[in-house]
């Protein structure tokens, strides 16, 4: 079963999946007690989405966290490609990326890639994805990210940041590489071939910018693993750290299977979304529950196959004792999905409202959060010297 696929790639991805199996196929680490008292140590506290494994493998955490403590230049990196507005299955890893911000101190640099969306999907401007990428931003402010220690940069209006070293980037990779990572063909457009020279680049960006090697922790779902697994074989030839990886578990949509999308509007939850839109949403949510109370009591419920459970799973219950009560009074029939459901639009709706208060706030601080409007692009030529 070695060559066996995940349905799990940069651009389609299952939420329902067997998280063992993704981190063989993918050759990645699976996240050990070791790591998280690792981490525990540096920060002073564990984080519910590492105790319960919402961040679940990695590949050389242990590497970056042991750099930190030795005073070695550090930073983060994610990213998001604006296809729509933003749901809570972005919201996730950002929560997540925001508290290693917070308890690590260090600059953030968040790529937003509106040419791989306009090169991807069909039907949309390249206007269109440049458009969606301010509008995601003000999500990404509202998260609550500190704006002297996060970087923007969208690919679009900012290339001359990563095209020195895309350039460098691409002559390490053939296109036999690109295939067989991302599947593509001969009737994949050429902006697509070229376009993850740009997301590798941008883990190499801190090192330019610094003038010195920056070890890169890159928070993200194992779906963008592809590029960060490249990005690692060619980092040392080109003088730079290998970027570690946290890897996080995907939302479920709001339908029986499926990652959140906004390719399924009627199953995400979108920040946008008024209080009373998303509560019927959410109420009318696939479940793994029976199809009558009656069943419910006498069977039991599936919360391991139920998007409702995982949303407070992953998200919305940090307290583990009380996560475990409703699992089992799931199991056990004790607790139908009808009240279940209600209690969880609540804590949505509640965490909508107090987002969008800071969403409008956000529209005064975009240029706060720009690259542009703090560095230089680094040179052509690489300050960083070969390790």
């Amino acid at each position: 079963m070695a060559n066996e696929q995940p349905d799990v790639t940069p651009w389609e991805a299952e939420a329902f999946v067997d998280y063992n199996r993704l981190i063989e196929i993918f050759g990645a680490k699976p996240l050990t007690e070791r790591e998280a008292r690792l981490l525990e140590e540096v920060v002073g506290e564990q984080h519910f989405m590492i105790r319960r494994r919402v961040f679940y493998s990695h590949r050389d955490l242990d590497a970056f966290l042991e750099a930190y403590r030795r005073g070695e230049r550090t930073a983060l990196y994610t990213g998001r490609g604006p296809s729509g507005h933003t749901h809570l299955g972005h919201i996730l890893p950002w929560v997540f990326t925001k508290w290693l911000q917070e308890k690590l101190g260090i600059d953030l640099f968040f790529q937003i890639t509106d040419d791989e969306k306009f090169w991807h999907e069909e039907g949309y401007r390249l206007e269109d994805t440049n458009r969606m990428a301010y509008e995601n931003i003000l999500d990404i402010i509202a998260v609550g990210f500190k704006p002297e220690k996060t970087h923007i940069v969208i690919d679009s209006e900012d290339i001359r940041y990563l095209y020195p070293i895309a350039a460098r980037v691409a002559k390490k990779i053939t296109f036999s590489v690109q295939r067989a990572a991302f599947g593509f063909t001969d009737s994949t457009n050429v902006g697509m071939i070229f376009y993850p020279t740009l997301q590798i680049a941008m883990a190499f960006l801190p090192s330019e910018i610094y003038g010195e090697p920056t070890w890169v922790l890159i928070p993200a779902g194992i779906d963008q693993d592809p590029y960060w697994r490249i990005a690692r074989d060619i980092a040392p030839s080109l003088g730079y750290p290998k970027p570690a990886q946290i890897h996080g578990k995907l939302l479920p949509g709001l339908g029986p299977e499926g990652k959140m999308s906004s390719s399924k509007p009627e199953t995400a939850l979108y920040t946008t979304d008024p209080p009373e839109v998303a509560k019927k949403k959410i109420m009318r949510a696939f479940t793994g529950g029976q199809p009558t109370a009656e069943l419910q009591r006498k069977l039991g419920g599936n919360p391991d196959r139920c998007p409702i459970f995982k949303l407070y799973e992953l998200m919305f219950e940090p307290d583990d004792k009380k996560l475990e009560e409703r699992y089992w009074a799931c199991k056990t029939g004790k607790l139908l999905c009808g009240e279940c459901k209600r209690e969880l639009a609540e804590r949505v709706a509640k965490f909508l409202e107090e987002h969008q208060k800071r969403r409008e706030k956000a529209k005064d601080m975009v240029d706060k959060f720009l690259i542009r409007n703090k560095f230089d692009p680094p040179p052509v030529e690489s300050r960083v010297k070969k390790r």
